[in-house]
C-alpha cells in the first residue's frame, strides 16, 4: 500500500473512534462535527475494506470488527512513534559529539579566534570536536557556506542574504618599525601620504584599498609600494624596511614589542569583523553552538 495516497490524519481519527466505539463522543474529542467524522469513517472503511464498527446490542453502542480490534494496538504504537518524530528536537552535546567544524578566515581573523577557541575546547574536554581553519575565496564563499563546506566565515563585510552577527570593531592605526627615520610622532596628513605603504589585499594583487578612496576625497594620494595577501607578512616587512602600514589596532597590539603604532591623521571607519553563515543552518544545534563559542572567544 502506498501511504502517500492517503491522509494520515485519518489514522488519528480512527484511533479515537476505536477507543470510544461511538462516533458522537469521538467527534467531541477530536473537536469536529459528527457528520465530518462519519465521512472520515466512511473513507477509512474504504481504505481498510472493512466495516470497522458495527451496531451492537441496542443501547450498548458500537462494537469493533475483528479487523478493527486487531488494529488498535499497532495503530496506537504507530501514532506514538509519529508524535516522537515530530516532537523530538535534534540536540548537540559537545562532550559526546564527533564533528569537524570548518571556519573560513584570513590569518588576522584566525589569529583572533583560533587560539581562544581551541583552548576552550581543550579545557572543556570536548575530545570529539575538531576545527579546520582555511583561507577564504570570496568568489566562492556564498556556495561554500551554502553547501556546508565552510560552516562559519569570519569576514570584514557581510554577504547579501547571509546570516551574520558582528563580533568586534577596532580602530585603524599606522604601524612602522620603532627606529623608523621619520621619528615616533603621529604623522600629519601630508607626511602620511608621502610615506611608502604596504597593504593587505584579499588576492595579494591590489594596490588600492578604502584608505586610498578616502585620501582621494581629501585631495591626497599615497604611494603603495607593496601588496601582500597575508597579515602575518606585514610585521616582517615593517621590521626591516621603511614601509608603513595601516592595520587594525588589535592586530598591531600583538607586535607591540617590535612595532610602533600611531593614530591616523584622518577619520576612517573602524575595522569590523563579522561571523557569517548560510540561513539554512540557523536552527542547526551544532552550528549554533559553534557560533556561540566564537562569539565568546572574541569577548575574552
Amino acid at each position: 500500500m502506498n501511504i502517500t495516497r492517503y491522509n494520515l490524519a485519518l489514522l488519528a481519527s480512527l484511533s479515537v473512534i476505536l477507543d470510544e466505539k461511538n462516533v458522537t463522543r469521538a467527534a467531541a474529542r477530536l473537536g469536529i462535527s459528527q457528520p465530518a467524522l462519519s465521512a472520515q469513517l466512511a473513507t477509512l472503511r474504504d481504505i481498510f475494506g472493512d466495516s470497522l464498527l458495527l451496531p451492537g446490542t441496542p443501547g450498548k453502542g458500537m462494537v469493533l470488527t475483528p479487523r478493527a480490534d486487531h488494529l488498535r494496538e499497532p495503530l496506537r504504537q504507530a501514532l506514538q512513534a509519529l508524535e516522537r518524530v515530530i516532537s523530538t528536537e535534534p540536540g548537540f552535546d559537545p562532550v559526546s559529539a564527533q564533528r569537524v567544524f570548518t571556519v573560513g578566515a584570513n590569518d588576522n581573523a584566525s589569529a583572533i579566534v583560533a587560539p581562544p577557541l581551541i583552548r576552550m575546547i581543550g579545557e572543556a574536554g570536548y575530545a570529539g570536536i575538531r576545527l579546520a581553519f582555511r583561507t577564504i575565496d570570496f568568489n566562492r564563499l556564498p556556495e561554500q557556506i551554502e553547501s556546508g563546506e565552510i560552516d562559519v566565515a569570519l569576514v570584514s563585510r557581510v554577504l547579501p542574504s547571509a546570516s551574520h552577527v558582528p563580533l568586534l570593531q577596532e580602530e585603524f592605526r599606522m604601524a612602522q618599525r620603532k627606529d623608523h627615520p621619520r621619528g615616533t610622532e603621529p604623522p600629519s596628513l601630508e607626511e602620511y601620504a608621502a610615506l611608502t605603504h604596504v597593504i593587505v589585499s584579499g588576492d595579494g594583487g591590489s594596490f588600492r584599498s578604502a584608505i586610498d578612496d578616502l585620501l582621494k576625497e581629501l585631495g591626497y594620494a599615497r604611494r603603495v609600494g607593496m601588496s601582500v595577501q597575508y597579515y602575518s607578512l606585514v610585521p616582517l616587512i615593517l621590521q626591516t624596511t621603511d614601509l608603513v602600514c595601516t592595520l587594525p589596532a588589535l592586530f598591531l597590539a600583538r607586535y607591540a614589542g617590535s612595532l610602533l603604532s600611531t593614530p591616523l591623521p584622518f577619520e576612517v571607519n573602524k575595522f569590523r569583523l563579522y561571523a557569517t553563515w548560510h540561513p539554512r543552518f540557523n536552527e542547526d544545534p551544532g552550528h549554533a553552538w559553534l557560533r556561540k563559542q566564537i562569539d565568546l572567544c572574541v569577548m575574552i
